[in-house]
């Protein structure tokens, strides 16, 4: 199924702003909501565009925008907390009980915290790197440093800012061909949205780094991942072999720790499973939604 963005593309007015999706497939079909990651320039039309038209073959598709990244109104607190409230916002306003979910990275923390806090609504569950702790990795990892890089830098310097968005970029990929000028200029031009730098600053900023580590110094909260073994849906864990920004020995935790996990392992593929390893994600993430 071939899909555009005009044609997609939909609002949704909330109590807390507009959110804005993409839309695709019969809607008589299993319900299925991508969940995009995070990182300069990113949305869930760029991180999923290529894979809707195929998910929308056996699925009726959301791509949500989650708020803060410059498509949907930004809302006040932390993108990753007020994320699992979007998509529970978006869910009751749809009419959608329970819905299996694909997150990539930071979507895949997303979907794990609400198959642990409302395991009601999330019948399947595929994530794509980024869930759980580093094991022998060192943390952060070298692509999160590239992006605390880009974070930090000054927005007087533009052309330094735009070469660290490039150094950054090419962490994400094993294919350093992947990142062409299109690419850059496009990640570039979102960048600089205004709500993204806020959340960037939020999420990578060094200040935020070590105020994030000083609270989970002194917090008696376990990490979301420590609660893991209460995700109950079938988990699909995806990871490409080279990835730089979510190492695969992060893999080991959540293979072990959620009872009805599997993982699978793309050779020559970095952190963009679904882009790099396109057809052969596809494939295994269709045979386990539709098992």
């Amino acid at each position: 199924m071939d899909v555009t963005f005009d044609a997609t593309k939909r609002e949704l007015t909330t109590d807390k702003g507009t959110l804005r999706y993409h839309e695709a497939g019969d809607a008589d079909a299993p319900p299925l909501i991508l969940l995009h990651g995070s990182g300069p320039g990113v949305t869930g039309w760029r991180n999923y565009r290529g894979n809707l038209g195929h998910f929308a073959q056996t699925h009726h598709c959301y791509v949500i925008e989650f708020p803060g990244f410059g498509v949907s109104d930004a809302v006040e607190g932390h993108p990753v907390l007020t994320a699992g409230g979007s998509v529970l916002r978006f869910m009751d306003a749809l009419g959608i009980d329970k819905a299996a979910m694909i997150g990539n990275s930071m979507g895949g923390v997303v979907g794990v915290n609400l198959a642990i806090k409302k395991p009601e609504r999330v019948e399947k569950l595929v994530t794509i790197g980024g869930v759980g702790p580093n094991v022998f990795s060192p943390s952060p990892s070298e692509g999160l440093r590239l992006l605390q890089e880009f974070t930090d830098a000054p927005d007087s310097d533009l052309d330094g800012k735009r070469d660290k968005l490039v150094r950054w970029l090419t962490s994400m990929v094993f294919d350093r061909s992947l990142v062409t000028e299109e690419l850059i200029a496009e990640r570039w031009e979102a960048a600089i949205n205004p709500d993204a730098q806020k959340t960037a600053q939020m999420m990578y900023g060094s200040a935020a780094f070590e105020m994030q580590q000083q609270f989970m110094a002194a917090s008696d909260n376990p990490p979301y991942w420590a609660s893991m073994h209460k995700v109950a849906c079938p988990t699909l864990l995806t990871w490409g072999r080279d990835d730089r920004v979510s190492p695969p020995d992060m893999a080991m935790v959540p293979m072990r720790l959620i009872p009805d996990a599997e993982l699978h392992v793309f050779p020559k593929c970095g952190h963009w499973v679904m882009i790099e390893a396109k057809a052969a994600f596809e494939a295994a993430v269709t045979s386990f939604l539709t098992r």
